[in-house]
């Protein structure tokens, strides 16, 4: 069976002159670990309106499909029917209190005249009787007003956040009723912050939790790690979230931990229902090993790569890589600090070849590395 060890021992030609090559040494480092998923925007809020009182519709006075403010109107019932109520409440709550005033006069004369035993004790029983009587009937016309008065206020319907409205589900005229299915007007869905939704593989966690007890990673507190999203067109979202909720319980139907976090949307950017990846940064890879893509060979055994010796010959090393980095992979196992990696011309190397090195191409700005936490398996 062909491997790397009858690779190796394979003579290179002996009159083959030297192979010019651009070498890396290998320094550990501790590397950013980011780590990438699919999510779904969702509204952090969403309130279905629904009228409170039966009346006609007088008037819609949103723009359907518009961003509404906190106390902005958004429909106006039939207000006359309510404003009867509550005038003739008012003039019930009167009549009471006219009532009232006149048991208290009356409980007044008597408590005198019954002191000097000029009237009999139940005279001064119904009196007193009287005055609390009146007292409870005020108080309950009172009650009548207040409610009369919340009737007609309800009849002005207004946002209760700032959001995104639907359409109206009832035109001018339409009879709207408190209850079934003529009780909802519309609904509102705040979308700022804007929640996103995602799932974190049960595969994935086991992987995080084997990597953070080998000392491979080192992941901050939740409330420490920086989510970041990145559009449909590629384009990174200016605004930062954090996850504020992580089911306890995976999912039976996804296999999968669900995942929410919080992103600020203040310009209306986002929109409930968007696909996004979500890419969760902040955890630290401690002395992490990296070889540029281009280092890497896949052989029949796996991955290795061409090491250059102390006799400057190349020679084969398997490899074992884990995620990648930028236009990096991260080696899990296989090198040590101080090796020098062949990363341009190892295409064109035997094992045992010997090699010319040669300054390496300048490496490309930061701002062309683009992190990601794909895993490449080996």
């Amino acid at each position: 069976m062909f491997s790397f060890a009858a690779l190796a021992q394979q003579p290179a030609a002996m009159t083959r002159p030297p192979t010019p090559v651009s070498v890396v040494e290998v320094k550990p480092e501790n590397t950013p670990a980011t780590f990438e998923f699919t999510g779904k925007t969702a509204s952090s809020r969403q309130v279905e309106i629904n009228a409170r009182v039966e009346g006609y519709l007088d008037k819609i006075a949103y723009e359907e499909g518009s961003l509404v403010k906190t106390g902005q109107l958004l429909f106006q019932l039939d207000p006359k029917p309510f404003q009867a109520a509550l005038d003739n409440a008012k003039a019930v709550l009167a009549q009471q209190e006219a009532l009232l005033t006149r048991a208290r006069q009356t409980l007044a004369r008597v408590k005198p005249l019954a002191k000097q035993n000029a009237v009999s004790q139940q005279d001064l029983d119904n009196a007193t009787a009287g005055v609390l009587t009146s007292e409870a009937q005020v108080q309950a016309a009172k009650a009548q007003v207040e409610t009369a008065r919340l009737n007609l206020g309800y009849t002005t319907i207004k946002s209760p956040l700032n959001g995104l409205s639907s359409s109206a589900n009832f035109r001018e005229g339409a009879l709207i009723t408190p209850a079934g299915k003529n009780a909802q007007l519309t609904t509102i869905v705040q979308i700022d912050p804007m929640w996103v939704n995602f799932g974190l593989g049960e595969n994935e966690v086991l992987k995080i939790r084997a990597q953070q007890e080998a000392g491979q990673l080192n992941r901050p507190g939740l409330n420490k790690i920086q989510v970041e999203l990145i559009l449909a067109d590629g384009s990174a979202y200016p605004q930062k979230g954090q996850i504020t909720f992580v089911d306890p319980v995976i999912n039976a139907q996804t296999g999968t931990y669900n995942v929410r976090a919080v992103v600020p949307n203040p310009n209306n950017q986002l929109s409930p229902g968007q696909f996004v990846r979500v890419q969760l940064k902040g955890a630290v890879r401690p002395n992490a090993i990296m070889v540029p893509q281009v280092a890497v060979m896949q052989g029949p055994n796996g991955k290795f790569v061409f090491v250059v010796g102390p006799d400057d010959t190349a020679q084969p090393k398997p490899i074992q890589v884990g995620d990648w980095y930028g236009d990096q992979w991260i080696v899990n196992s296989g090198l040590e600090p101080g090796d020098r990696v062949v990363v341009d011309g190892a295409v064109r190397l035997q094992p045992g070849a010997p090699v010319q090195i040669r300054p390496a191409a300048p490496p490309a700005p930061e701002s062309a590395k683009v992190p990601s936490a794909t895993p490449l398996k080996p």
